[in-house]
């Protein structure tokens, strides 16, 4: 089984997220035109109460794995990545098969009074299947990520993804007839079924990798009641972690419901409301939250390297991980943010032919620049230990989060708007936040020249996309050619500022899977 660098390992999950991103691009595209800001916004309903149950039944044993197997695998203790795996293995299979009858049972008055739109039961009830799937898929991935091999993680997103959109478009036409309920119910399950495709790539995979050198199911029992101590130390790690991605699932599905509470207030009706936000929930962040697949990719490597490094008392090389990790959130997330605010309206009208909701994608933007940073940092906090500094800082800006909703959205002047201005209150908040309390933690400090240099480059690239945009529209190329080709010179413009402030170099592009090696002499170095 072959281990990666903390960077080869990032640009893997990367170049896979790249591909699943698209394809999964591709999806909502499909669903948008299929289902409607309607059925959008019937869907976007129910995966937030999806999100917060599974974050429930994995017990935020997937960062915990992941630590604790680099640490364990440091000093080849073996056994104790067995047990690691048997405790994790009994946690998440009694917590999935209890969590999965209670959202099958309770999903009647979930979406009936909780979500005021009763048509999400039967997205409800077809995304339920989904949970014991993830709780398994989590602990293989944690394995594999604690082993600082990024490669089955990376490939089992490729297969879900395909899975999913290849049956998306077929299970949702199938169930249209029957109401617009069971399309999205379809739509729903395609994503269980894509997700049952990756489980079955890992345990193969996972089989295969480690059967030279232990045997989960040989003294299982034995091990589970050996287990007490590393019980408690994926606790210290889980519960934290658990503690953050439960406030988010809960800041989420309490999103969804003042929402539409405070739609209400503002005599918005419900089904005027329901659209509203899957306008926001269901067009606009998808697209502010592509490049998230980037920090993604980033947070997953870094939890594994930074415990490494702790664990060596390396703190030299903990601040390189760390500058490595936002320098290159900085340098996919500033283009992103300039695309989506330059070309708003275009982009939505093009990939969802509906130009209002480019007027959140240029409300949210701006901001979203720093949500790219907000998930690396997080996992630098999890790597080092202080799982629960980062719960605490998302507790915060999850709190002001909805108190905010509330108060924005319920104004008649207001409405959907003020719900995407709290949402970037909490992204704002909860980045400051991380950033903060790890400059306590091991003094780190940013590099401002980069910033700058970055900052001119976006400068230059939002203009030079204005402008050709402008010409471009006047021309026999029509507006979809003119929009993609002024994206394509923009961002061209964008890596030779790069380029020439020297912030990226042969170094890098050495670094490029497959690719780097061949391409890297072409450039110049840093």
């Amino acid at each position: 089984m072959s281990k990666q660098t903390f960077i080869q390992g990032a640009f893997i999950l990367i170049l896979a997220g790249l591909i699943t991103r698209a394809l999964g691009f591709v999806n909502k595209i499909v669903m948008a035109r299929m289902l409607g800001p309607e059925g959008v916004g019937l869907y976007a309903m129910a995966v937030p109460i999806l999100i917060l149950v599974i974050t429930l039944t994995r017990l935020g044993l997937p960062v915990a794995i992941s630590k604790l197997v680099a640490e364990a695998d440091i000093v080849g203790d073996q056994a104790k990545i067995k047990r690691i795996l048997v405790v994790s293995l009994a946690i998440t299979g009694v917590l999935s098969i209890l969590f999965t009858i209670c959202t099958f049972l309770g999903a009647k008055v979930l979406s009936s009074i909780f979500l005021t739109d009763q048509r999400a039961y039967y997205p409800l009830l077809a995304i339920t299947p989904i949970i014991p799937i993830v709780a398994i898929s989590s602990i293989i991935k944690g394995y594999f990520q604690g082993k600082q091999n990024m490669k089955p993680s990376a490939y089992s997103q490729v297969i879900e993804q395909i899975v999913r959109i290849s049956l998306v478009a077929l299970l949702a036409n199938l169930l249209l007839p029957y109401g617009l309920e069971y399309a999205v119910a379809g739509a729903m399950f395609s994503v269980v079924l894509g997700e049952a495709a990756s489980l079955l790539y890992l345990f193969t995979t996972f089989k295969y990798s480690k059967r030279k050198i232990f045997k989960v199911r040989k003294g299982f029992f034995q091990q589970l009641w050996k287990g007490r101590q590393t019980l408690g130390e994926l606790l210290r790690i889980g519960l934290p972690t658990t503690g953050s991605g439960l406030i988010g699932s809960v800041s989420w599905t309490l999103e969804a419901i003042i929402v539409a509470q405070s739609l209400a207030l503002a005599g918005v009706a419900t089904a005027v409301a329901t659209a509203q936000y899957g306008l926001l929930s269901g067009y606009a962040l998808p697209l502010v939250m592509l490049p998230m697949f980037i920090t993604y990719s980033l947070s997953v490597s870094l939890v594994p390297a930074v415990s490494e490094a702790s664990a060596q008392k390396n703190f030299a090389l903990i601040q390189r991980r760390i500058y490595q990790a936002l320098r290159i959130a900085l340098i996919v997330g500033a283009p992103s943010t300039v695309i989506m605010y330059v070309f708003a309206e275009p982009l939505t009208t093009l990939i969802y032919n509906s130009p209002e909701s480019g007027r959140f994608l240029k409300i949210l933007s701006p901001f979203f620049l720093l949500l790219y940073f907000q998930g690396p940092l997080q996992a630098v906090l999890q790597g080092l230990d202080k799982a629960r500094t980062a719960m605490m800082n998302t507790l915060y800006g999850a709190v002001i989060k909805i108190v905010s909703i509330f108060i924005l959205a319920s104004q008649p002047q207001l409405g959907i708007y003020g719900a995407a201005m709290a949402i970037n209150i909490n992204v704002c908040l909860v980045t400051l936040l991380h950033f903060f309390s790890i400059v306590k933690i091991v003094g780190f400090s940013i590099q401002l020249r980069d910033f700058v240099k970055v900052g001119v480059s976006m400068l230059v690239m939002a203009l030079s996309g204005i402008l050709s945009y402008a010409v471009l529209l006047q021309s026999s190329f029509g507006s979809t050619w003119g929009l993609l080709l002024s994206i394509a010179l923009a961002s061209f413009v964008y890596l030779i500022f790069l380029l020439l402030f020297r912030i990226v170099g042969r170094q890098d592009i050495e670094r490029f899977p497959f690719v780097g090696r061949w391409i890297a002499p072409f450039f110049p170095k840093r």
